[in-house]
């Protein structure tokens, strides 16, 4: 088993064992332009994980030479290759992650975390994620948030117990027990596997105490502010998401960029999808279980008594997630 833990004494190497134990999977396509502070930012964790392997999925651009560049000098960092797809959409990434998940379950950890290849952060960041796991045994997953140019969010609007796809920190018998990652094309992966873990009871939770860096721009540069919009609110009837909470989602997003026309996409994506009948993408029970937090909520947001650890979970910048 390859050792990810810095030179200790034993007694040292023994009380940080459980902290350790923890495997990294990222799957990477053309990252050439970021992934560089990604691995710089592992290479120099204070706690390294027992293995990270990053799933090469068929990036043409030079990310491939990078990851191995790293990976001479530090044997915990493995490069797995899939050949390159014509088709970009959300299932692949979970087809490359599952590649990367084929060559570290049978190792001895504890935790398992899915990271993106254009993420950069402190020294501390899993040592802080880690201890957060130590203090509770019920949190299954956990996160920061990340910072993207100037986008903030409104926590009275972001929920604490959603975490980013950006970087999941799942403990083990968390990420088994969800049965992993959902290969769904029209996106939301991270979001369902947190809706999961929460219907099988256990907690999930965004410490906003640190926060990581995201170096490629999720706006709307693919399909435009206001295509965007619409598929976000397609996404949301495909994901379970009460009308309610997206007429609600909808009237915020009218004092927002782009000003009132945003909102009015959202909620037109939506009724578009509701309209055609779109498949859902979650199963009956979920989609019931999203739409109690979501109601719960909102009630609370309305008569202003938010529940503790959540407040609605809609963000102030719509930011779809990358294929």
């Amino acid at each position: 088993m390859i050792s990810g833990v810095q030179a200790s004494t034993p007694s040292a190497l023994h009380s940080k064992r459980e902290h350790a134990e923890y495997v990294l999977i990222t799957p990477a396509r053309n990252e050439a332009a970021f992934i560089e502070l990604t691995l710089k930012s592992m290479v120099a964790q204070t706690l390294k994980p027992l293995r990270w392997v990053i799933v090469s999925d068929g990036s043409t651009d030079g990310t491939d030479d990078i990851v191995r560049k790293y990976a001479k000098d530090n044997p915990w960092i493995e490069l797995v290759r899939m050949p390159e797809r014509k088709e970009r959409h959300f299932a692949g990434k979970v087809h490359a992650f599952n590649a990367g998940y084929e060559r570290v379950k049978a190792l001895d950890y504890g935790f398992i975390g899915s990271l993106d290849g254009d993420m950069s952060f402190d020294e501390g960041y899993f040592e802080f994620l880690l201890s957060k796991f130590s203090a509770n045994p019920r949190l299954g997953l956990a996160g920061t948030p990340f910072q993207e140019g100037n986008v903030s969010y409104d926590y009275r609007f972001v929920s604490i117990e959603h975490v980013s796809g950006a970087c999941q920190l799942f403990r083990r018998e968390c990420f088994e027990s969800i049965g992993g990652y959902t290969p769904v094309k029209g996106g939301g992966i991270d979001l369902i596997a947190v809706l999961t873990a929460r219907m099988k009871g256990w907690q999930t939770r965004t410490f906003p105490e640190k926060a990581s860096i995201h170096h490629r721009n999720m706006g709307s540069a693919k399909h435009g502010p206001l295509a965007t919009r619409f598929k976000d609110g397609e996404k949301d009837y495909v994901l379970g998401g009460s009308p309610a909470w997206e007429i609600f989602r909808g009237l915020y997003q009218l004092s927002k960029r782009p000003y009132v026309l945003g909102g009015c996409a959202l909620v037109g994506g939506y009724l578009s999808a509701a309209l055609r009948r779109k498949e859902r993408s979650v199963s009956p029970e979920l989609m019931a279980f999203r739409r109690r937090e979501q109601m719960s909520r909102l009630k609370g947001f309305l008569l202003r008594r938010p529940a503790p650890n959540s407040v609605p979970q809609a963000a102030v910048a719509v930011q779809p997630a990358k294929a």
